[in-house]
């Protein structure tokens, strides 16, 4: 039989066949790849649905157990059983960017913000620029973790009262800070200043009915919707009301600390516990139409403390 002027031959037809297969085969690697690639990208999220969304401290939740060390995506996974819609990463000065997102979507436990606590000895108000240098590469190390693990913010304590003169002070902090915002900015972490005991914007030793005015002008000073207030409840009954104090925030108010203090022993407490009124809380918290993560800041431990603090969170909110 002669061959059909149109026919293939064998020669053809194998080749053809060959570069079928490598196409298919290619094809099902890119396939894999992506699905590998999707794996491990998974998003993770924290309830959507929620207008107060519960957190607790890194710090809080142990580092071992029965003497065994625990792994970031073990901690977390903690906070996970006990409930909370997520974690503040309150020790990442240890972790990398990489370790914090890696940790969290091994976990599935969302991470909403981070912390580095060495912002009190290295102080962005100290008189030594070495001092306010690393202090400023602390913070940005924290901006690069809360972005790579998927939060939203950054705590900061600026500073401490005795590192001089109010107005030289305030200037060196509002200094430093300007020069993070171009990076906050940059992945989407506002730097969230934290009303703490460090005799800045009120008197330490004076009586309790202060205003939050200058620590609202010194926010303000930055005009800048990247800078705003990590509202420490506890941290601020020494001083003033907590409705009036939340009413003079309004929207500079981002995200909440959450502990207990008694004015009468000048002590804090459980949540819940001590005189703090948690009902002119809930009022003030309405009166701006907080929106955001509030977070536990007492004392931690295995899942059945944090179960505890959850619940005790969930009494004081009306949740």
């Amino acid at each position: 039989m002669k061959d059909l002027p149109n026919a293939i031959n064998r020669r053809d037809f194998l080749k053809a066949g060959t570069s079928a297969a490598i196409a298919t085969s290619a094809l099902t690697a890119t396939s894999v790849n992506h699905a590998a690639e999707a794996s491990s990208s998974t998003v993770v999220l924290p309830p959507l649905e929620n207008k107060i969304l519960l957190s607790c401290k890194l710090g809080m939740i142990t580092r071992e157990i029965d003497g065994k060390k625990l792994s970031l995506t073990e901690r977390l996974k903690m906070a996970g059983d006990a409930g909370f819609d997520g974690v503040d990463l309150d020790q990442a000065a240890d972790y990398t960017p990489a370790q914090a997102r890696d940790a969290v979507r091994d976990s599935g436990v969302f991470v909403h913000n981070a912390i580095n606590h060495a912002h009190w000895s290295q102080r962005l108000t100290s008189e030594n620029e070495n001092e306010r240098t690393q202090g400023l590469a602390n913070i940005e190390h924290c901006i690069r973790v809360s972005h790579a693990a998927g939060g939203n913010g950054v705590l900061i304590v600026i500073g401490r009262g005795d590192d001089g003169p109010a107005e030289v002070i305030e200037d060196r902090a509002r200094t430093e800070i300007k020069k993070l915002i171009p990076l906050a900015a940059a992945l989407g972490q506002p730097i969230l200043i934290e009303n703490v005991w460090n005799k800045m914007f009120y008197d330490h030793d004076a009586p309790p009915e202060q205003s939050a005015e200058a620590f609202v002008q010194f926010v303000d000073s930055f005009n800048s919707p990247w800078v705003g207030i990590y509202y420490d409840i506890g941290n601020h009954w020494k001083y003033g009301q907590p409705r009036e104090w939340l009413q003079s925030f309004g929207y500079r108010c981002v995200k909440l600390d959450v502990k207990g203090f008694n004015r009468a022993n000048s002590k804090f407490t459980d949540i819940g516990e001590g005189d703090l009124p948690w009902s002119e809380v809930r009022m003030g918290l309405s009166d701006i139409g907080f929106t955001g993560w509030a977070t536990a800041e007492v004392g931690g431990g295995n899942v059945d403390r944090l179960r505890l603090v959850r619940t005790q969170m969930q009494q004081v909110f009306g949740l």
